[in-house]
């Protein structure tokens, strides 16, 4: 009793100590409970004899990691199973609530795992109902506590459980006991109806609506999302369904409970109107339920009862936007008091509008109702009205009113709180507006006509004066940006068919055109001397995001010919006859943000928006005929653009010189090419005849990274051989030296560094081939060699410093692009590697050598930390693998060793494409080994003797990686099997006793009864397959890999 005193001074130290060294010492201590099987008798003995409760819930949390992390014989795991249901009879209504729950998850676990092992696992819901029966409450409740655990754990994977064992279970499950369940949840709720607000009320809602959000089909399950599709019930639960008082449970509930319990009886309806259709034995059964369905939320409706609650609130809305998504329209308009219905339907929606703020997530679903009624209107035959006419236009005229009241009320200045900061959450919301504006396209556009005329005037007026009311003025362009969003979110759908077409087209037009007013408004006057203010930029985010969609569905040649009332109607308003007199005004927007805006959100849309335009090939050819853009091109100085001066916006100018790239090279014109890079080759020479003495000074700092960025938009856009070419005589060989200059000066600085490796990563990556020079240029060759002096002058000087407190910031980013820069340039196929140590040249020898240099200089766990640097590490290695295995046999063993020995961290990382890599490393390797030293004779080639000796002084190298490769397949859920498969069979023919060892090992850690079925399971994965690494070979293999997992893994 002694030691059981100290066990629960543990126990208490462990799940209460604020110390956490006296936390840790307490788990290090205890731990042997969890993982040690010997020590399963000793959990029951805690069990049967502590008195505190945190030793109970040490012993019944160890079981279940038993349970789960091993395969317990049995007679153990039904003795265990057996002496929890008695323990739980006996001592459960006296336990602590969370002793219990985990007793009962242990419960249910055991149940899981054990169910095709043994029928009497499956009596548990039997084990259930007599905890119902036993007539005390307390022991009702762990009854339904018990059904709940089990529906929740057989509805979820385990981790201790193969996918596809897990959905076996789940369907026995599904097939068996989940209606009988279910059954006992409708009992349950009806004999409690009179026990107000109990837990077993709770206990029993909460089971029902487990029961009804199984996943029957096996689909996928997001948590996180509140969407789901068809809820497919099993026809045996059809009767069930049928039945009206199914149904009206749930409503009786939601009427006589208060939250969280209402909530739950809503949830059980939303996902009751879900049920697919093919579930009812007729049509009039179905139109039975629905009629009952309507007829119950019209009641809700009428009483408003429940939804001053936010979360019955919430609820409802979805119920009722399941409603459409499950029924026609034409079944909905003849229902008795359809009417009706959509009548409080619609009113309800409007005071939510009204009630933006508090219900806005909630609105969501009920303006999907609405969106999925008016896209069934061309499809109703019925004679019975819809009333959306009526209803729909109100509607939409209320969002937007919504939105104004808000704004006059005092919108709050923090990002986080106001929409018009967030575009995407923005879009979001505006979903469904186009398709209801466009229902009664007239009615709704001349509405939001009729709003923004006396904003837009006053705005206008606004302009003109010398002082202004701030607040006044910012609420104004609020309503502006959100009028703005409104528009481009109606025209981003843009009408294709249909008699209205063309009005739609004249509504569209109407609308666009008080947008361009609106934009000569927003850079006149007053309104340009305010490109800092916020609303401003809100106001400006909405117009670009205006011209995205307008783009979309009003710019090009196809465009042109099928919206001709669309341009004939904005020829009358604005005399804009045509896209390219559009796209005019749209990049003189551009142009006007560039030069005025100096940070924010502004510049980042701006910059997308020309990015867009120039990348498409018939508007990048439209953008040429415009002055505007000739302009930029012959002028993008930091005297023209403000913005390229800011420090915030420095990243921009890799957007910016990328799209400015695209438009040179469209023009395929050395001439132009070389005039248009005049602002740049400025700033070249400028640095390049800064003595050494001042190249040490801010101006110099700034003007080095700018132009570090700016090339690399440039080298982006380098997109074929020619314009390629171009770039490389411009900077090569005049030029080059600037870069050694600006690595050697500033090596202490990222701010300059990390641009300038950035740069020469983009100009050796061969995208498309564009680095492809003719047979008799030397230009391969002397590439790798700046990229060479690049890496050593960096490499040698970035080591020789001390380490900083930001080990990232300050070398592992830009060792990383260092050797991206490397595996780009090994990887180009632009140069002849072996010209080098043909003519004794060092270039490549000495790249390499500094390229290891900073890689081993990096502890593994720090290469492992970022993933930047991990992704860059193992596609360095890769190539070093493939191309120059030379190189790395020629290490020191210690050296090798440790190279080889990382690949067994990236082959068990979470990210699949490293995890290939390292596969494909291991199978170059291993293969070299087959070919040269297994199948060989004796090893004459240098590089087959240093992998011997290597092997030879590290003995467990391949044996470890094949270890790992196997559990990878046998135990892991990887979604890389194929490539996985290749190293392995490499690594078994290289030495076929390594196999036969690793097989033992396997089959002694499994349990006695399953080693002769695993046994013949390996059999089976070398059938037919023969010592050779051949390609038929190879997928043979593979083949046999898939049904020797698949078999392993059944139970």
């Amino acid at each position: 009793m002694e030691s059981l005193a100290q066990l629960e001074a543990l126990c208490e130290r462990l799940y209460n100590s604020q110390d956490s060294a006296e936390r840790a010492h307490a788990e290090n201590t205890l731990k042997c409970f969890s993982v040690n099987i010997e020590y399963i008798s000793q959990c029951q003995y805690i069990l049967d004899n502590a008195l505190t409760p945190y030793a109970l819930m040490l012993a019944s949390s160890s079981l279940l990691k038993q349970v789960t992390d091993h395969t317990l014989a049995l007679p153990l795991r039904l003795d265990i199973w057996s002496y929890l249901i008695n323990y739980l009879a006996a001592r459960g209504p006296k336990l602590q609530p969370f002793v219990t729950a985990s007793l009962i998850q242990l419960l249910c676990r055991l149940t899981k795992f054990g169910w095709f092992d043994d029928d009497r696992f499956r009596d548990i819901v039997k084990e259930s109902t007599n905890f119902l029966s036993q007539g005390t409450s307390d022991h009702y409740a762990i009854g339904l506590k018990i059904l709940n655990q089990l529906v929740s754990e057989m509805n979820q994977p385990n981790p201790g459980l193969p996918s596809p064992h897990h959905r076996r279970v789940a369907c026995s499950f599904r097939d068996n006991l989940l209606l009988q369940i279910f059954q006992i949840s409708l009992t349950s709720l009806n004999q409690l109806k009179n026990d107000v607000a109990s837990q077993l009320q709770g206990l029993s809602l909460s089971l029902a609506l487990k029961c009804l959000s199984f996943d029957f089909v096996g689909t996928t399950i997001d948590e996180s999302s509140e969407e789901f599709g068809t809820v497919q019930i099993p026809a045996s639960w059809r009767s069930l369904l049928e039945d009206s008082s199914t149904l009206q449970i749930f409503f009786d509930y939601y009427a006589i409970t208060e939250a969280p319990l209402s909530k739950e009886a809503l949830e059980c309806l939303v996902r009751l109107a879900s049920v697919r259709r093919s579930l009812f034995t007729s049509d009039g059964a179905q139109t039975k339920f629905l009629v009952q369905l309507m007829t119950g939320t019209k009641e809700i409706l009428q009483t408003g009862q429940g939804l001053a609650d936010h979360d019955n609130y919430h609820e409802y809305c979805r119920l009722l936007g399941r409603f459409k998504v499950n029924y026609q329209l034409s079944e909905l308009v003849n229902v008795e008091g359809y009417s009706d219905w959509i009548r409080l339907v619609a009113e309800f929606t409007l005071k939510s509008l009204q009630s933006w703020q508090w219900a806005s997530s909630s609105v969501y679903h009920l303006l999907g109702l609405w969106f999925r009624l008016v896209a069934s209107v061309p499809y109703l035959k019925s004679d019975a009205p819809s009333s959306l006419d009526e209803f729909v236009p109100k509607i939409t005229e209320g969002f937007i009113s919504s939105r104004f009241n808000s704004l006059q009320s005092g919108f709050p200045d923090d990002n986080s709180e106001n929409l018009l900061d967030n575009v995407e959450v923005l879009q979001d919301q505006l979903e469904y507006m186009p398709h209801l504006c466009r229902f009664q396209c007239e009615r709704s556009g001349f509405y939001i006509i009729n709003i923004m005329e006396p904003i837009l005037q006053s705005y206008t007026k606004i302009a003109q004066l010398q002082t202004f009311d701030n607040s006044e003025l910012s609420i104004t362009e609020a309503k502006l940006a959100w009028i703005v969003h409104i528009i481009a979110a109606i025209l981003k759908i843009k009408p294709c068919t249909g008699s209205s077409v063309e009005a739609q087209e004249v509504l569209d037009a109407e609308l666009s055109a008080r947008v361009f007013q609106l934009i000569n408004v927003t850079d006149s006057g007053l309104h340009s001397q305010r490109y800092g203010e916020l609303s401003k930029q809100r106001l400006d985010q909405a117009i670009l995001i205006f011209f995205q969609h307008f783009r979309k569905s009003y710019v090009g040649d196809q465009a042109i010919h099928s919206s001709k009332q669309f341009y004939a109607r904005l020829s009358e308003l604005l005399g804009l006859h045509d896209h390219l007199l559009v796209l005019n005004v749209i990049v003189g927007k551009i142009a006007t943000n560039l030069k005025c805006c100096t940070k924010g959100e502004v510049i980042d849309h701006t910059l997308s928006l020309f990015l867009d335009l120039a990348s498409g090939y018939m508007t990048g050819k439209l953008l040429l005929k415009l002055d505007t853009v000739k302009f930029m091109i012959a002028n993008h100085t930091r005297e023209r653009f403000r913005f390229l001066e800011e420090l915030g916006c420095s990243r921009s100018r890799t957007t910016f010189y990328y799209t400015i790239g695209l438009l040179i090279f469209m023009e395929d014109s050395a001439v132009k090419f070389r005039s248009s890079m005049q602002p740049l080759l400025q700033v070249v020479l400028s640095l390049e005849s800064t003595p050494d003495s001042m190249f040490r000074t801010d101006t110099v700092k700034y003007a080095l990274f700018g132009l570090m960025r700016d090339l690399r938009g440039i080298a982006m856009a380098t997109n074929s051989r020619k314009s390629y070419g171009l770039l490389f005589d411009w900077l090569y060989p005049t030029h080059m030296p600037l870069l050694l200059k600006g690595i050697t000066h500033w090596i202490d600085t990222p701010e300059v560094t990390t641009p300038l490796l950035k740069f020469m990563a983009e100009f050796v990556l061969n995208k498309a081939h564009r680095v492809t020079f003719d047979s008799s240029s030397p230009n391969g060759i002397l590439l790798f060699r700046e990229v060479s002096k690049l890496l050593l002058v960096y490499g040698t000087r970035i080591l020789s410093l001390p380490n900083p407190a930001d080990m990232y910031a300050y070398k592992y980013k830009g060792i990383w692009i260092s050797i991206t820069i490397l595996s780009r340039a090994l990887a180009g196929n632009f140069c002849n590697f072996g010209v080098f140590e043909l003519y004794g040249d060092r270039a490549l020898s000495d790249a390499l050598d500094i390229a290891l240099k900073m890689t081993l200089s990096i502890p593994l766990a720090d290469l492992l930390a970022f993933q930047k640097l991990t992704k860059a590490y193992f596609s360095f290695l890769e190539v070093l693998f493939s191309s120059h295995m030379g190189f790395i046999l020629n290490l020191d063993t210690a050296t090798f060793a440790q190279i080889v020995g990382s690949l067994e961290s990236g082959l068990k990382g979470l990210n699949s494409n490293i995890s290939t890599q390292c596969a494909s490393v291991v199978d170059n390797l291993a293969a070299f080994y087959f070919n040269n030293i297994t199948m060989g004779e004796s090893p004459t080639l240098p590089s087959a003797i240093n992998l011997a000796r290597h092997i030879a002084d590290c003995p467990s190298l391949f044996p470890q990686i094949l270890k790992t490769l196997f559990e990878l397949v046998l135990f892991d859920e990887c979604g890389n099997q194929w490539s996985l498969s290749r190293p392995m069979l490499s690594l078994i023919l290289v030495n076929e006793q390594i196999f036969a060892d690793l097989k033992a090992r396997i089959l002694a850690s499994q349990p006695v009864d399953q080693r002769q079925r695993l046994d013949i399971c390996f059999d089976k994965l070398m059938a037919d397959v023969t010592r050779s690494i051949d390609s038929k070979n190879r997928d043979k293999f593979t083949q046999n890999v898939s049904v020797f997992r698949h078999e392993f893994r059944m139970k």
